[in-house]
């Protein structure tokens, strides 16, 4: 069997092949393949009569069903010796499997029946225009049409059941085949029976009915199989698996590939997402991709990629920053519009130690990349900084922090009607910044704690100038 490789709800589901007993080298037959191989005794039973039918009563429709026979006896063994290989779990050489032997044994048996059909044909014209020995008919002759009958139409019912069972091509190409067996005896036996009425012609006719049969399921059979075996996806397939994307919602299908072989399918799929986006939200969209094409295309192997979407054009001017080398942080991105073009702004921080000449280039190398990701943004101006350093804060601990800290749990209790259960103050680089833990009731909605955070806030600030920067956390009291 081969394997499935996709993920679904964080996990991989496996099909291990089958494994040989100990000390044989012979893998045991599949499902599939025992059907095909019933199919090969079928055909030389089948060949055996009608050929000494076909010759006894010098019936053309006979001999001409004794042929097609022979043709699916050919193609049964190469559909046998294709579900074989079919059935060899992906390799190093065939990463995808062996599942298009069954295809390609398909094509080859479309070619056979549409060689023996022309010679069928080139026969039966020449029996019309008046060529060829005198058809003979007797009881014992319809009895032999009457029993390929029968097992024509067990052989369609067989592999018919068994195409659907194992999804297999090669199996469902020859169920098409022994239906079309079944239908050309038919007119074998209208063929002979016009013979018996005093129509000699009947059989000549009955013969170029049953070749022109073969053609069209041969025709069928080919177009089919050369499409799969081109990676011609079925464009009912590629619309289902898309709009079970799109209806996700929250992303940009990009690319969306399909192909398929012996009942399986395999999709490649590129999506988008906001630039913005964690590798943990890219994960976890590609699984949702992934479960979604499975309820569509049962058992797909889904490879999904996932790229940054376009987002906002500010998103768009950063995101482009960002990725020129030597560009550390990029802040303050601004657009400003003036007389109907934009431009855009940024401030952009690279290593202390960049030599002017380097940091000017990468000036130029952020202007160009800006506009090639915006081409909207007539101009691009650029302010370089260079990186500080970073320095680990401390605890204020003198008494002038001790006085502030008081301060600032009585200005935000009176602001807010709340005292503060934790007041810290830490020094950083640009000065103090103020650690405020607030608990406030539990059936306060999110937003009024927004309010109260907000005055809180202010009112720190207002305790004490030199603060650089106040956060404010808000707990439910009683946690």
């Amino acid at each position: 069997m081969a394997r499935r490789a996709h993920a679904k709800r964080g996990s991989y589901a496996w099909q291990v092949p089958t494994t040989p007993k100990a000390g044989s080298s012979r893998r045991p037959l599949s499902g599939a393949a025992r059907t095909a191989l019933v199919s090969v005794g079928a055909a030389v039973v089948l060949i055996a009569i009608k050929l000494v039918a076909g010759i006894g009563a010098n019936s053309l429709a006979l001999m001409s069903e004794a042929v097609h026979s022979g043709a699916d006896l050919v193609a049964a063994l190469l559909a046998f010796f294709a579900l074989r290989v079919a059935d060899r779990p992906p390799d190093a050489d065939h990463p995808y499997g062996h599942g298009k032997a069954e295809h390609l044994s398909a094509l080859i048996e479309g070619t056979m029946l549409i060689v023996a059909s022309a010679v069928i044909i080139y026969e039966a014209i020449g029996r019309l225009l008046g060529s060829g020995p005198t058809v003979t008919t007797s009881p014992w002759v319809f009895g032999v049409v009457g029993v390929v009958i029968c097992i024509d139409a067990t052989r369609a019912v067989t592999s018919w059941r068994g195409a659907r069972r194992h999804q297999s091509a090669a199996l469902a190409a020859g169920a098409v085949h022994f239906a079309s067996d079944m239908a050309g005896t038919l007119a074998v036996l209208i063929g002979l029976l016009a013979v018996s009425a005093g129509y000699p012609s009947g059989d000549a006719i009955a013969a170029l009915v049953v070749a022109v049969m073969v053609l069209v399921a041969s025709g069928t059979l080919l177009r089919q199989n050369a499409d799969i075996l081109l990676d011609r996806a079925s464009p009912e397939d590629i619309s289902a698996a898309r709009a079970a994307v799109e209806a996700l919602g929250d992303l940009e299908v990009r690319r969306l590939r399909l192909r398929t072989a012996a009942g399986h399918h395999w999709a490649d799929v590129v999506v988008a997402m906001p630039p913005g986006a964690a590798l943990a939200q890219a994960h976890a969209v590609a699984d949702r991709v992934e479960e979604a094409l499975d309820l569509v295309l049962p058992g797909v192997d889904a490879v999904v990629h996932v790229e940054p979407g376009t987002g906002s054009l500010v998103e768009r001017v950063r995101a482009s920053a960002q990725g020129v080398e030597r560009v550390r942080e990029v802040h303050n991105v601004q657009l400003i519009d003036l007389d109907g073009q934009i431009e855009a702004t940024l401030h952009l921080k690279l290593p202390p130690d960049t030599p002017l000449a380097d940091a000017d280039s990468t000036a130029r190398q952020v202007r160009a990349a800006v506009r090639n990701e915006a081409p909207e943004i007539a101009a691009v101006r650029t302010h370089l900084e260079p990186l500080a350093p970073s320095r680990a804060g401390h605890h204020a601990d003198d008494a002038a922090a001790d006085q502030a800290n008081a301060a600032i749990r009585t200005r935000i209790a009176e602001a807010t009607g709340v005292p503060p259960s934790d007041v810290q103050l830490v020094e950083v680089d640009a000065g103090q910044v103020a650690f405020v833990e607030l608990a406030l009731p539990p059936g306060i909605s999110l937003a009024d704690a927004h309010i109260v955070a907000a005055r809180a806030r202010r009112a720190a600030q207002a305790a004490h100038a030199s603060l650089v920067d106040v956060f404010v956390q808000t707990t439910a009291a009683g946690d």
